[in-house]
């Protein structure tokens, strides 16, 4: 569940900014603060956990910036709880301007395995440092946890997982049109790539709220063991002002994976169901 949701939320990043001094500047009129969105889990016709995205109320200084705290809490259930329990909290404080991570933490519980990580960026440095504990219940007692801090160089503007969710829904896909690729440059724990994704146009999606207009997004998949081929993960984000994230998709080894939205409260605009 932690590498599904890890995927789901890697994918939703884009590209596009006006520079301003040292830090760019994006103009947020998407969300606001206080926004909570419920996700759904399935595989095949079995429910296999949750997610939950808030943003909090209050603002926070980092780096002498003002951000925005977001929190993305995801669990199994049902099936996937019959499986291994998962308990996994991202958290993440994003620049309120410049729309780029200051801090990522991660608190994961995944059967027996534990880590705690906090990974502090400086955008304007290209740099960040990685502190991470980790351990396993099965341990004996006397073995100590495994923990270090890692400093690394980063890309400009480099998105960590939930940042890059934001940073997406403060895109304009009218400009694109389908075919185009967006490029950008993410992190997760102290390794940066290169994702590129593909703007497939507009589509109706079904909902349990009803039917809704969204752009297609499909990240171009490298090779690996997990996903089933280069077009094997698709996310529809709503044709709307509030551009959230309403359905994704996974074709994996174990079968196909369906993410969609269950729930949704304090958003910004209306949403266009129909």
């Amino acid at each position: 569940m932690k590498k599904i949701a890890s995927w789901a939320l890697l994918i939703m990043l884009a590209s596009g900014f006006v520079a301003e001094g040292n830090y760019r500047t994006i103009k947020n009129d998407t969300f606001k603060q206080g926004e909570h969105v419920e996700y759904l889990v399935h595989y095949g016709m079995l429910t296999a956990g949750t997610a939950t995205v808030d943003v909090q109320q209050k603002k926070y200084t980092l780096n002498n910036r003002m951000c925005y705290r977001v929190d993305v809490v995801g669990k199994t259930s049902g099936f996937g709880g019959a499986l291994v329990r998962v308990e996994d909290t991202w958290r993440t404080y994003i620049d309120t301007s410049a729309f780029v991570s200051h801090r990522f933490y991660r608190h994961l519980e995944e059967g027996e395995y534990r880590r705690e990580e906090v990974t502090d960026f400086s955008p304007l440095q290209n740099s960040a440092v990685m502190k991470y504990e980790d351990y396993s219940l099965k341990d004996d007692a006397n073995k100590p946890h495994n923990k270090g801090k890692k400093t690394f160089k980063t890309p400009d503007y480099v998105q960590d997982m939930i940042s890059g969710y934001y940073y997406l829904r403060t895109i304009d896909f009218s400009k694109y049109k389908e075919g185009d690729i967006i490029t950008i440059s993410g992190v997760l724990e102290d390794a940066t790539y290169t994702l590129q994704i593909r703007y497939k146009g507009k589509e109706e999606v079904k909902t349990k709220f009803g039917r809704i207009n969204a752009h297609r997004l499909v990240p171009i998949m490298p090779a690996n063991q997990m996903f089933s081929g280069e077009n094997s993960v698709r996310f529809w984000v709503s044709d709307d002002k509030n551009r959230v994230p309403v359905r994704v998709e996974a074709d994996m080894f174990i079968g196909k994976v369906v993410c969609e939205i269950r729930d949704y409260s304090n958003l910004r605009y209306k949403m266009n169901f129909r």
